[in-house]
């Protein structure tokens, strides 16, 4: 078995069937080595570059939905293409970048690949692309609604929540404040002390 049917194999297991053969061209204009790996807080996948590699590595979480992954994908080979097009010189998630991540993910962007409730804000969160999904709430609320792989969550979402509530996150209780960009800034309650949460953390209210 080549390497090409190799990752044809992976992608079955994570991608939405419609995007799979798209996905595999791709690599096969670009090879790179591909990996799942397990799930990380931090980021959903990573793109490393080698100068002394013949091909370049990413891994993507195993963990994400099929249409999460899908983005994500698209996301990490979109850094590749845009430093093998312009050098590595360019910002990580500059223009050079962005234009890349648009360009590729236009073919994806209908209903045959995305159920619509995605599609929607997916089309709009395309018209500028940041370096994470995650700071763009609408999506990332459409995206949760498919991670029925995962263990199920009791719970709100923190930027659902007024200022001043009261909620648990992780055993610990906190008083919402202040929304700053993608994180709220909140309240400890039993040591006064403050913290910036992400605003799509799922939290406990107190009743």
């Amino acid at each position: 078995m080549d390497s090409a049917q190799k990752l044809h194999q992976i992608l079955q297991q994570y991608l939405p069937p419609k995007s799979i053969d798209y996905c595999l061209e791709l690599w096969k204009k670009n090879p790179f080595n591909f990996s799942v790996t397990r799930s990380r807080k931090s980021k959903f996948g990573d793109f490393r570059w080698k100068k002394d590699h013949p091909l370049q590595t990413i891994t993507i979480n195993g963990d994400l939905n099929p249409y999460q992954f899908l983005i994500t994908f698209i996301h990490e080979v979109a850094h590749l293409h845009a430093f093998v097009s312009h050098g590595l010189k360019i910002s990580p998630h500059g223009n050079e970048w962005k234009r890349t991540f648009q360009e590729l993910m236009h073919p994806l962007l209908r209903k045959e690949v995305f159920p619509m409730d995605i599609l929607i804000p997916l089309s709009r969160h395309m018209r500028n692309p940041k370096a994470t999904s995650v700071g763009d709430l609408f999506l990332t609320k459409e995206l949760s609604k498919y991670n029925t792989h995962l263990p199920e969550k009791t719970g709100v979402f923190l930027a659902d929540i007024q200022p001043e509530r009261v909620f648990e996150l992780n055993g610990r209780k906190f008083r919402k404040k202040e929304t700053r960009r993608t994180r709220v800034l909140c309240e400890e309650i039993s040591t006064g002390k403050r913290y910036l949460i992400s605003q799509m953390a799922q939290v406990k209210l107190e009743i």
